[in-house]
């Protein structure tokens, strides 16, 4: 049986207009936020250590759905308070939706290609979610309560869609997953290089037992090993920039502390795995961290 193809990634086809605007766009959220790094790592969710996005989208989602059943119930029931409940979860949901595009925008700045495309997908349905969602409460306002109801169960159906699309990007197209969750290495001591040849500004890439690894030297001349893929979307760490002892990935500018693993400044949100090192006999052995 064939398997089937994404919703996302088939309307990724049909919105290859969209990538010259997508160009335009994509510098100047990230100029923005790459001036104010606190703002930054506050979207991304860096102080959290998981994806913000998500988390904030449940309740918008949430908000939507209640407020569609106590539509329904005031329908069926003709009880005013379901109607006035019904309209505050609405009003909630709509309020919600900000944050949540916020933090979307954030993700959105450094996707490229087809990811990107879909990306954009989702975030056009939800706009256009939003924009019914406002124009029911603004018909609950004025009376108008059949058409509001009409208008806010279509901007549920789009935002359902909007929400499948968004779990296609995590779980079909690995945005914005741990890319070092199934990082390993050696349980045991294993010798990688001699400590002559790790110089004292290096960041060297080395393959030991199946995993890529970083190496290098912290300021006091010890050496220091954490994963060599990102996190964040699997860059190479080695071609990154060193800061003290603390490397930044080239593609999106995650910062990490080469001792720990921890990370200083997103957009990644995951530590990197750390290795324990030792110098024995002029070699340099290594063993992945233990708990």
């Amino acid at each position: 049986m064939p398997q089937q193809e994404m919703v996302g990634r088939r309307l990724a086809r049909r919105l290859t207009w969209l990538d010259p605007v997508e160009d335009k766009l994509q510098p100047l959220v990230r100029d923005a936020l790459r001036k104010t790094m606190p703002l930054r790592n506050l979207l991304d969710g860096t102080w959290l250590g998981a994806p913000l996005h998500p988390a904030l989208t449940d309740v918008p989602v949430g908000a939507m759905a209640t407020a569609l059943i106590l539509d329904a119930a005031e329908s069926l029931t003709g009880s005013q308070r379901c109607g006035e409940a019904a309209d505050g979860a609405l009003a909630v949901g709509v309020l919600a939706t900000l944050p949540a595009a916020l933090t979307g925008t954030s993700d959105w700045r450094d996707l490229m290609g087809e990811t990107r495309r879909v990306a954009s997908a989702h975030a056009l349905l939800n706009v256009g979610g939003l924009v019914l969602n406002i124009a029911s409460l603004v018909g609950r306002v004025r009376g108008s309560r059949r058409c509001a109801k009409a208008s806010s169960g279509a901007a549920f159906a789009l935002s359902s869609i909007a929400a499948h699309i968004g779990g296609e990007l995590s779980y079909g197209m690995s945005v914005r997953v741990n890319h070092d969750a199934a990082h390993t290495g050696p349980a045991e001591f294993t010798d990688v290089l001699a400590e002559e040849d790790l110089a004292s500004d290096a960041l060297m890439r080395l393959e030991v037992d199946g995993e890529s690894v970083l190496l290098a030297r912290s300021r006091t001349g010890a050496p220091v090993a954490i994963a060599a893929v990102c996190s964040h979307a699997g860059g190479p760490l080695e071609e990154g920039e060193r800061d003290g002892d603390r490397v930044v990935c080239p593609w999106h500018g995650s910062c990490f502390e080469m001792e720990t693993g921890e990370v200083v400044n997103g957009p990644a949100v995951f530590p990197q795995p750390r290795y324990e090192t030792r110098v024995s006999a002029g070699r340099i052995s290594i063993r992945r961290a233990q708990p």
